[in-house]
């Protein structure tokens, strides 16, 4: 055993919940994602992903953009700076838990 804390008390409370690392894992393949698509990718309802999103724009790691195509309203999303470097910090102490588990493994 090290003295160093366990790896799954680095996880963030806002980026690992499922839902929300989904979002950011979806976001982070793409430059912008209409609302409806990131639903559809994540088998998600509408209340279910707003709820979502709003933490995630709350600790800004996610920003909206608000448009009309044929006087329809669209929401497109996109990660910030912050965001990507949350998911990839997120990843990171993943990572540290997997390489953790599989050593007891062996």
């Amino acid at each position: 055993m090290t003295s160093e804390p366990h790896p799954a008390l680095k996880l963030d409370e806002t980026t690992h919940q499922r839902v929300r690392l989904g979002i950011l894992a979806v976001l982070s393949e793409t430059t912008e994602c209409a609302f409806a698509v990131l639903r559809d990718q994540l088998d998600l309802t509408d209340g279910n992903l707003s709820r979502h999103l709003r933490v995630l724009e709350d600790a800004g790691l996610v920003e909206s953009r608000k448009t009309f195509e044929d006087r329809r309203p669209r929401t497109w999303l996109k990660l910030t700076r912050q965001g990507r470097k949350a998911l990839r910090e997120q990843v990171e102490t993943m990572e540290k838990l997997v390489a953790r588990l599989r050593v007891g493994d062996e």
